[in-house]
């Protein structure tokens, strides 16, 4: 039999099938690690079998041989390998970028491996037991041994193995004795392997709640297969829709898979989920220890899992008889991969459903545009759940103008309302919750003498100010500088601050409220380990009055005791140069405005704002997604944004600023070539094409690399497919050519 193995290199030069000879006896399917001979020096080489074949016109003697397997069973399912296939075609990427994908990235270079532990068990019957005990025992009745005495009789009264820290929680010290009892043959030792349990700490939430007449009617319509949008108001019982859902699929015999957006989420809906499952629930995210990620990764590979809870990554898990993947919070761009493959969960779920016929549902309380509008055509199937559960009322929402209020001479981050809330809040012992999209304290530092603004010397940005290490930070490449006590440009001492962040306002919180306990969420306090979980579980056990964070605490998350929201600038992803600016910001402010009121108890919301009269805010104001949508669609319509129209975005980044920029104006002269010439062959209007610009990208430098790019607009009509597809096939070409790119459609960060 001969291998065709891809070597793990990601280099285009060998993005190829590698034929290899299989020696006799060993066993090898399709999906399975192997390790092989590569290049001149023969280096042992990781790879992926892909296929196997008869040898055919030349001898298997004339091939390399493979050496051995890395894992006795296949990595990948029959269904990811085509999965890879198409990944390498619609995001034009490396098949091996694609293939690493699917497995921990650990698992390269074995660098992470099953974990075991030594046990111990009794290897005495119950007579040899009493001898043993007895030949310890001293005339006087004491113990010469106690140690062995003890250990004796844990693993006697356990009737089973007990690893050295568990005999040392029960009985302090007893390690010592374990060499002599091993010495007399009294006890056996063995190598047993111990699963590492992400949350293990995690209790499981046991309730089960009857599903009211609305939540079963979208239960049914997914229970009976087909692609879905689940439109639901914040707090009206979507994530009992999803386990309910999978629950049918398991009672099929089939597996489900249900992204959330933050891996902030996913202890609470992990929490949720083992309630109903127990073990039978999987957990996958980035943020998982190298060991976790990996035993996670081979209990579902191995089967043993019917639930698969995790953030975007989690959609490629390797499940067989998938029944369903769920994506919460779809409008989320955190679904979509910055790194290559710059792929998205939708598309990538979209793909698995045709493989494997399972049910797709997205879920939202404010769906994509491009969602919505794919409900209205009929390519997905519309469902709503339109009251809260127990029809408690969605949160009463203010609209604060900042104007007004700095008008009066109020200068501080608190509006008078939100002040005045915020008091009666703390006094009524409810808690609350403050969000602003911004971390750090100052968004940049000026001044005021000369108007310079303090950048980073890597990227095209200012740097942010951190009031607690007094630092300047890149919150794209991560440079950090101490903050200077006089301009660099003029030598004046007139540095300010510019722009409140995160810690300002819990600065604000603490001075204006000393007694109120106070917790923040923002990436600067969930670098470590189950930090999420921490602050998360702090604050549903009321050990804070006052919640402080950026977008993720804006979903999903369910504490009964919140009856204030404070949205501190509720315009500051308005004003961006994206034409999803206005989307996102009626979505953030519609899903923090959703955390307020969940329980018995009302909620009210105060959205301080210097744009009162925009719709996108006017709209979030009254939970009114239907107008909302109908606003933007109609906007997207005249200025021919997606879903009218697609982007493709080329990304040039070189150190040298006139390599990129001539990468990038070589590349749109041979696109609009090849394109016009298409367009000519198959007799299509020019109209398709509605322009194709080189310009430098918004930030034109990240990490010393200058970049530029080719942004072009096709119109979605018929032949434009056949357009995108010559696009990225050009592309392809020049990147072996060494003009490196990245190539997004409609991409969710246009800077």
């Amino acid at each position: 039999m001969i291998a065709a193995v891809i070597v793990d290199i990601a280099h285009a030069n060998v993005d190829r099938i590698f034929e290899y000879a299989l020696p006799q006896g060993l066993p090898v399917s399709p999906g399975q690690r192997v390790l092989v001979p590569f290049g001149k020096g023969d280096r042992p080489t990781e790879g992926f079998v892909v296929r196997l074949s008869e040898v055919r016109g030349h001898t298997a003697g004339s091939l390399k041989t493979v050496l051995r397997t890395l894992e006795p069973y296949p990595a990948l399912t029959t269904e990811q390998l085509s999965l890879c296939e198409w990944l390498r075609e619609h995001y034009d990427c490396l098949l091996i970028d694609a293939l690493s994908l699917m497995i921990p990235a650990q698992m390269r270079g074995l660098k992470v491996r099953e974990k075991s532990v030594k046990v111990f068990s009794l290897a005495l019957d119950e007579a040899g037991l009493a001898a043993a005990l007895l030949s310890i025992t001293k005339k006087d009745g004491s113990c010469r041994a106690p140690l062995q005495r003890d250990v004796l009789q844990l693993l006697a009264n356990c009737q089973g193995a007990l690893s050295a820290r568990d005999l040392c929680a029960m009985a302090p010290g007893c390690e010592s004795a374990l060499p002599a009892l091993l010495k007399k043959g009294w006890v056996h030792q063995n190598d047993a392997q111990v699963r590492r349990v992400p949350y293990a700490a995690l209790p499981e939430e046991s309730v089960r709640p009857q599903p009211t007449a609305a939540q079963q009617q979208v239960i049914n319509a997914v229970n009976a297969g087909g692609a879905f949008l689940l439109h639901g108001v914040t707090g009206s019982g979507k994530t009992e829709v999803y386990m309910r859902c999978a629950e049918h699929a398991a009672q099929a015999g089939k597996s489900a898979i249900v992204l959330v957006p933050e891996i902030s989420l996913t202890p609470q809906t992990v929490e949720r989920f083992r309630g109903r499952f127990g073990t039978r629930v999987a957990v996958l995210h980035s943020r998982l220890s190298s060991g976790e990620r990996f035993d996670e990764w081979k209990r579902i590979r191995m089967g043993e899992v019917s639930v698969v809870v995790g953030a975007r990554s989690a959609v490629f898990a390797p499940l067989e008889n998938l029944g369903l993947i769920v994506i919460d919070e779809e409008h989320e761009s955190s679904y979509a991969s910055e790194h290559t493959p710059r792929y998205d969960a939708y598309t990538v779920a979209q793909k698995r459903r045709e493989l494997t016929g399972a049910a797709l549902l997205l879920g939202s309380a404010t769906p994509s545009i491009e969602s919505y509008s794919r409900a209205q055509n009929g390519e997905l199937t519309l469902l709503t759940l339109k009251e809260r559960v127990n029809r408690r009322p969605l949160p009463k929402v203010s609209i604060v103008d900042m104007r007004a209020e700095l008008a009066e001479g109020n200068r501080s981050i608190f509006s008078a309302p939100l002040y005045r809330a915020l008091k009666k809040c703390l006094a009524e012992s409810n808690q609350a919750i403050l969000f602003l999209n911004r971390r750090g304290y100052s968004s940049f530092v000026s001044c005021r003498g000369c108007g310079y603004v303090i950048k980073c010397p890597h990227c095209s940005v200012s740097l942010t100010y951190h009031k607690t290490d007094s630092s300047l930070r890149c919150h794209y490449c991560g440079y950090q500088a101490s903050l200077p006590e006089t301009c660099p440009h003029c030598g004046k001492p007139y540095l300010k601050y510019f722009g409140a962040g995160t810690q300002q306002v819990e600065e604000a919180v603490q001075h204006f409220f000393p007694s109120a306990r106070v917790l923040r969420m923002d990436r600067d306090t969930t670098q470590q380990k189950d930090a999420h979980l921490r602050i998360l579980s702090a604050f549903k056990r009321h050990e804070a009055d006052i919640l402080i964070g950026t977008q993720m605490i804006t979903k999903g998350l369910d504490f009964p005791q919140v009856t204030l929201v404070g949205i501190i600038a509720a315009d500051a992803s308005l004003h961006v140069p994206d034409y999803r600016s206005a989307e996102r910001t009626f979505c953030l402010i519609t899903q923090v405005a959703g955390r307020a009121g969940r329980d018995a108890m009302p909620g009210e919301v105060y959205l301080q704002t210097y744009s009162p009269e925009h719709p996108a805010v006017r709209y979030a104001a009254r939970h009114d997604y239907e107008s909302f949508y109908h606003y933007e669609i109609g906007v997207r319509r005249d200025c021919r944004f997606p879903p009218f129209a697609d982007f493709i975005r080329f990304l040039f980044e070189s150190e040298d600023y006139a390599q990129a920029k001539e990468q990038a104006e070589a590349f749109r002269q041979l696109a609009l070539n090849k394109m016009q010439r298409l367009l000519a062959e198959q007799n299509l209007p020019p109209s398709l094409i509605e322009y194709a610009y080189a310009m430098p990208a918004p930030i034109g430098r990240i990490r010393e690399q200058f970049r530029f790019q080719l942004l072009v607009k096709l119109s979605r009509a018929p032949g434009s497919e056949l357009l995108k597809a010559q696009l990225l096939a050009l592309a392809r070409e020049r990147r072996k050519e060494g003009a490196f790119s990245h190539v997004e459609i409609n991409p969710q960060n246009m800077m």
